[in-house]
C-alpha cells in the first residue's frame, strides 16, 4: 500500500472483517425459541475465540503450505463447476487474522481474464457490496484498517464467492465473525452466486447449529480438498 493510503477516505472491512465485534450478540430475533438463539449466539462466540486463537497459532510456513493447498484446489473447483471456462465475476477476500491468503490465486485469475472482486461493508446490518479488484488497485484502508478498493472502482455482481469460514460443519454451514454480512448478502443478491467456503481442515465442527437466518453455502473447500457440498441437515441446537 501506498502512504497515500492514510489520506483517503474510510470504509468498513471486506467480508473477513470485524463483524463479531460489532455485533457480538448477534442472533435472529425471529427464531423459534429466542432462548435457544441466544444459547447458540453464546456457543458461537466461544467457538469463534477457540478457532481464532488456533489459527492465529499457525507458523509462517504452515500458513503458506494451506494457501498453496487451497489454491490448487480451487483451480481444479472452478474448472469443474465452469467446464474449464472463465467463471462470472469471482468475489475474493483480503486476508486477516490468520486467514488463507490467496492473493496469489486472485491474481493468477486476473491474468486469465477472470474479473475479481473485493466485498466492502459500506452500510452496517446491510448486505455488502463488491467492487473490482486487479494486482494494481490502489487499495485504501476501511474502518478496521483492512484493505479495500476505493470508492472510485467499478462496482460489480458476483456470480462466485469465496467466503472464509471461522468453522464449517458437513451440511455446508458457516461460522463466520458473527455480524450477519455474508448471510443477509447471499439472502439479497438475484440470482444467489455460487459460494465457495474456505477454511482450515481442523477448524470442522460436528455442526454449527444453524438458525432460520443461516444460509448454507454450495461448498466446503480446505487444504485436504473439498469436505462437503450444499445438502446435509444441521444437527440439534446445543443445551443452554
Amino acid at each position: 500500500m501506498t502512504g497515500n493510503e492514510k489520506d483517503m477516505p474510510g470504509r468498513y472491512a471486506s467480508s473477513p472483517c470485524l463483524a463479531g465485534e460489532v455485533a457480538p450478540d448477534y442472533f435472529d430475533p425471529l427464531a423459534v425459541d429466542p432462548e435457544q438463539a441466544r444459547d447458540v449466539a453464546r456457543w458461537r462466540r466461544a467457538e469463534r475465540t477457540r478457532l481464532r486463537t488456533e489459527r492465529q497459532a499457525l507458523s509462517v510456513e504452515a500458513r503458506r503450505r494451506v494457501g498453496e493447498a487451497l489454491a490448487g484446489h480451487l483451480r481444479r473447483l472452478l474448472a469443474e463447476c465452469f467446464d474449464g471456462a472463465r467463471p462470472p465475476v469471482l468475489s475474493a477476500f483480503w486476508p486477516i487474522k490468520g486467514e488463507p491468503d490467496l492473493r496469489p490465486l486472485m491474481a493468477e485469475l486476473c491474468a486469465s481474464g477472470v474479473t475479481v472482486a473485493l466485498p466492502i461493508v459500506e452500510v452496517k446490518a446491510a448486505p455488502l457490496v463488491f467492487r473490482r479488484w486487479t494486482p494494481e488497485t490502489r487499495m485504501v484502508r476501511g474502518d478496521w484498517n483492512i484493505p479495500v478498493p476505493p470508492g472510485e472502482a467499478e462496482a460489480l455482481t458476483p456470480g462466485i464467492t469465496f467466503a472464509p469460514v471461522m468453522g464449517w460443519d458437513e451440511g455446508c454451514y458457516r461460522l463466520g465473525y458473527g455480524g450477519g454480512y455474508f448471510d443477509r448478502t447471499l439472502a439479497a443478491l438475484a440470482p444467489r452466486p455460487f459460494s465457495i467456503g474456505i477454511g482450515l481442515q481442523s477448524a470442522r465442527l460436528a455442526t454449527i447449529y444453524p438458525q432460520p437466518h443461516d444460509i448454507p453455502l454450495d461448498v466446503i473447500v480446505t487444504e485436504d480438498g473439498v469436505q462437503a457440498r450444499r445438502g446435509r441437515p444441521g444437527a440439534s441446537p446445543p443445551e443452554p
